[in-house]
This record gives C-alpha cells, structure tokens and sequence, in this order.
C-alpha cells in the first residue's frame, strides 16, 4: 500500500516526462527558425527591415488573440483531445514555409502559425498540471518551465549553426517540421486522470476567456512582461549603441538562460514548500537590481551580470506566479489560469515593446531602460503593497 501511495505522488513520473518532452519539442521546433527567419526574408524576398517587421510580428498577435479562447477550450471539452488537435495544426503549419512562394503567403502561414503555437502552450501546460500529482503540484510546475528555457537556450544557436554549415533554409523548415511530428506524436501517448465534474458551473462567463479573480496577478505580471519586452527586443541595438557591444547579444541570451535554468531548478524546492509569494518576492527584488544595474552602469561586466541577474530573477518569479492564477482558480479552470497569465505577460510585452519603441526614437536607448527599471520598481511596490495580500485572500485550497 505504502508504495502504491509512494508511487502515486512520483514528480517524475511517466506522463509528466512525456510533457516535459512535448513542450520541449514545441518550443525547440519553433525558436529552431526564430533567429534565421529575417535572413530568410531578406535574401529569398529581398523584403526591407520594416517589411521583414510587420511580417514576423503577425504570429505574435494571433498567438495574443487565441489565448482566451485556448483557455475556454481545454477546460470545456477533453484535454487530451484539445492536445492532439493544437499540437497537429502546429505540426502542419511548418509546411507552409516550405509551400510559401510569395511575401503575402509567407505573411499568412506565419500569421497563422501563432494560433496553435499559443493554444499549445496553454494546453500542454495545463495537462502537464493534470498529471502532477497535488502534494508535488508547485514544484512540478517549477520544473516544468525548464523544459522550454532548455530548447529556447539551445535551438537558437543549432539553426545558426545548421545554417552556417550547410546554407540551406529547407533542411531547416525539415528539420522543424520532423521535430514538430515528434512532440504530436508524443502527446498522442499521455494518458490524463479523469476531471472531476463542478456542480453548479455557469454555461458560459468571462471566467471561461479571463481568470477574473486573478486580475491583480495579471496587472501585476503585465509591469514584468512590458520590462522583459524592451530588454529582450532592444538589448542588440543598445549594446551596440551605448556600449560599443557588436557581437555580445548571444552571450548575454546564454548568460541569460543559464540564470533562468539555475533558478527555476533550485526555486522548485521552495516552491515545494508553498512558498509562493516569498519565491515570488526574491524573484521581483532580483529582477529589479539586475534591470537598474542594466539601465544605470554602462560597462560591459554590468551588461553580462544584468542578464544574469534577471535570468534568476524570471526564473523564480514566473513559476511562483503561475501557481499562484491555479491557486485562486478551480480545478476546472486550470486552462483558463494559464491563458489568463500569458495573456497578461504577451499585453506586458507588446506595450513595452511599443512604449520602449517611441522612447528609443524620440529620446534615445538609455532612457528607454530608464523606464524599464522604473517599470519593475513599480510593479515590485504593487507586489509587496497589495498583490500578495490579494492573493492570500483569494487563493483556494481544492484545488
């Protein structure tokens, strides 16, 4: 009996490695292109820098635009079913790269490929959440995140180098495409325990789109997500620009992950513990020296520290705050939590990304991160001031 139990409350049991696979296969397959993709445009459709813009930028909007409705889906119908179907139209659209001839179908299969990017992401984290057993839920979900830091550390750096060796866009479209059918296949094979039914739950509410009773979480994680966009949109162009840095960029992104890596993985003990919103705390507080020594200390010791500063920092900040949107949902709204914070942190994102824009043109690079530190300093005072307390009268204990 005691090991049916002992094995019961496995972390690393089966079906929670084989998402762990899944959501590393996705993210591998998709930042495998990410960094060649302008080069892509610019040498097979001799696309201009703004063009090249607008182009990528589409899948970031319609990964915006489905996540609501990703979260409705997988807490309304079966999960797995959702999984196979997200993870399927995923695998599918990496042949259109291959098919598209012109800019325009170019701009569209890439358009389209951020509805099941975003839908996947909510869906394979959400089972992931399904297959944790409850007493080892918060370190689970610590853990998990490692998965896409690994393949977002590393497919970079393979496509450039696949690219330099053999020259070929193709074999990389390929090469995504094959690695894509692998994650469909393995979520093919995860079995889910089966949902507990809620009584008296609404036919349809905004909760369904939107964890309402988590808006402070999502105000607050939106101050976190604008810094993270101007810091990883910007940080080439004011290295170079501020800190004569031409050639640091894919340092400071590795320096970047490793901080991601290490924290997230000495953070789940913690995490483990319940100690959601002291992990939370050390993560903002780390974040916001590491951005003030960004924007303020202009040598290049400072640059590759702050990346490591802010690594550590995201990587206990990020998970401590997933728990906490599942901790004040339903066990039936675990999609929705998971939507809800990604959307919040893709809006931080996307306004950063504008805001740090129009400050960069008008006034210049280093005010922009200016705003960014200022931007962490707030939303660190609104964490410690009010969210905390906010969570800690919402949170739920079925769940």
């Amino acid at each position: 009996m005691n090991n049916k139990v002992s094995n019961k409350e496995r972390l690393w049991n089966a079906e929670y490695m084989k998402v762990m696979l899944c959501n590393f296969l996705l993210f591998f397959a998709f930042y495998l292109l990410t960094p060649l993709l302008p080069l892509y445009l610019d040498s097979e459709f001799k696309a201009d820098k703004d063009l090249i813009g607008v182009v990528l930028s589409g899948y970031v909007v319609a990964t915006l635009l489905i996540r609501p409705f990703s979260g409705f889906f997988v807490d309304s119908f079966d999960r797995k079913k959702v999984l196979m179907f997200c993870f399927f139209f995923f695998f599918l659209c990496f042949s259109g790269y291959l098919g598209a001839s012109t800019l325009l179908m170019f701009f569209i299969v890439r358009t389209m490929h951020g509805i099941p990017f975003g839908a996947t992401t909510v869906a394979n984290s959400t089972v992931a959440i399904d297959v944790l057993p409850s007493s080892r839920r918060n370190e689970g979900i610590g853990y998990y995140g490692l998965s896409n830091n690994l393949a977002m550390a590393i497919a970079p750096s393979v496509g450039i180098y696949l690219y330099n060796v053999t020259d070929n866009f193709t074999l990389l479209f390929w090469l995504s495409l094959i690695l894509a059918l692998l994650g469909f296949l393995c979520s093919t094979s995860v079995r889910l325990p089966k949902r507990k039914s809620v009584e008296g739950k609404p036919k349809l509410s905004l909760d369904h789109f939107f964890l309402g009773r988590a808006w402070l979480l999502a105000v607050n994680i939106c101050f976190f997500g604008a810094c993270w966009g101007v810091m990883s949109n910007y940080v080439a162009l004011y290295g170079k620009l501020e800190l004569n840095i031409t050639d640091g960029t894919g340092i400071f992104f590795m320096i970047l992950s490793a901080g991601l890596f290490v924290s997230r993985l000495f953070g789940a003990r913690s995490l483990r513990k319940g100690l959601l919103t002291h992990n939370a705390m050390i993560g903002v507080l780390i974040s916001l020296v590491g951005y003030v020594v960004f924007a303020f200390i202009k040598t290049q010791w400072s640059f590759y520290l702050s990346a490591l500063m802010i690594g550590l920092g995201n990587g206990q900040m990020y998970p401590a705050f997933l728990n906490m949107f599942i901790k004040v949902a339903r066990h039936d709204q675990r999609g929705t939590a998971n939507s809800s914070i990604l959307i919040s942190w893709d809006l931080g994102m996307g306004l950063g990304i504008l805001i740090g824009g129009v400050i960069a043109e008008n006034v210049g690079f280093a005010e922009a991160f200016h705003t960014v530190a200022f931007l962490q300093c707030a939303g660190a005072v609104l964490f410690l001031l009010f969210t905390r307390s906010f969570y800690e009268r919402r949170k739920l204990n079925d769940n």
